[in-house]
């Protein structure tokens, strides 16, 4: 079988590899190297890696070349090193890098370098993004940027069966903009976008972080509440009715106000979600009932 030097192995190697020594001067640069960062072997050769080449930089913004170089410690104490950071591209624009780096050391186990292999994450990278992405569109509404609808499904499953298995109270609140057709009508569904979002960040912002706020549907919104009493229920719906009641809009220079219609409910024995909804759905209704702005409790 015939010798195969290390230069060709190094070459053959899709991740970027450079090898340095104790003053960390490169004297190795590979092919990979090359594609990844897009400096040329013969503008790096010689040089040292903190010279505004790569001048890796942490998820913070925190220069490794200047403060804490990893490599640069490597060199010191002969540990293996591993992170995920971002190197200078000739073109200016940041790489986000895995890197690995480790020691070299001579026949008497001296340490004489060290060396650093590095993948593109490009990739990866976009691939997160994108599933972040996704995530949003399967779970967000688009407009209120609460849950939507299945994630309120998912969640209130979630919810049920901690109750079912650990006992932990769950509460639901169905609520209603009232006269929103008429609102819609008068003012336009710009104007309606807009008092939906106003409603979604109103509540949100009257919630606990455990609980849940979800658009069912057209101007129906559901809270799910997590770990929580009788009382509880009633005085976290009132807040919620008092919130939307005081939040307005100025369109056209007039004061612009909404009211909502609630229903809440704990969970019982036996309860799906589509119980505990249609049940708090009832008592949303019975508010209507009684005049609107109201909650009803049951």
């Amino acid at each position: 079988m015939a010798e195969i030097s290390y230069e060709k192995l190094l070459e053959s190697l899709f991740d970027g590899v450079y090898f340095v020594d104790l003053s960390r001067r490169i004297l190795i640069w590979n092919k990979g190297a090359e594609r990844i960062t897009g400096y040329s072997r013969e503008e790096v050769i010689g040089t040292s890696c903190g010279e505004n080449i790569l001048r890796h930089v942490d998820g913070g913004g925190c220069e490794k070349c200047t403060g804490g170089c990893d490599l640069a410690a490597t060199l010191l104490d002969g540990k293996v090193r591993e992170a995920t950071l971002f190197l200078h591209h000739k073109l200016g624009h940041r790489v986000p890098v895995s890197v690995r780096i480790s020691p070299v050391r001579d026949d008497a186990g001296k340490i004489i370098g060290g060396i650093e292999v590095f993948t593109d994450n490009s990739n990866a990278l976009q691939i997160l993004q994108e599933l972040e992405r996704y995530k949003e569109e399967a779970y967000i509404d688009a407009l209120t940027k609460v849950g939507n609808r299945r994630y309120g499904e998912m969640t209130l499953d979630t919810r049920l069966y901690e109750w079912r298995t650990h006992a932990t109270p769950v509460g639901v609140i169905f609520l209603d903009i009232d006269h929103f057709k008429n609102f819609n009508d008068t003012f336009g569904h710009q104007a309606g976008d807009a008092v939906l979002t106003m409603v979604g960040k109103s509540v949100s912002n009257t919630l606990r972080r455990w609980d849940a706020l979800v658009r069912w549907g057209g101007e129906e919104f559901v809270v799910i509440l997590n770990d929580v009493s009788p009382e509880l229920l009633a005085e976290i719906a009132e807040r919620i009715r008092v919130i939307i009641a005081s939040s307005f809009l100025m369109l056209g220079g007039e004061k612009v106000e909404v009211t909502a219609s609630l229903g809440g409910t704990l969970a019982v024995a036996g309860d799906t979600p589509e119980a505990i909804i249609a049940r708090a759905d009832r008592l949303m209704y019975a508010s209507k009932g009684r005049g609107r702005n109201v909650v009803t409790l049951g």
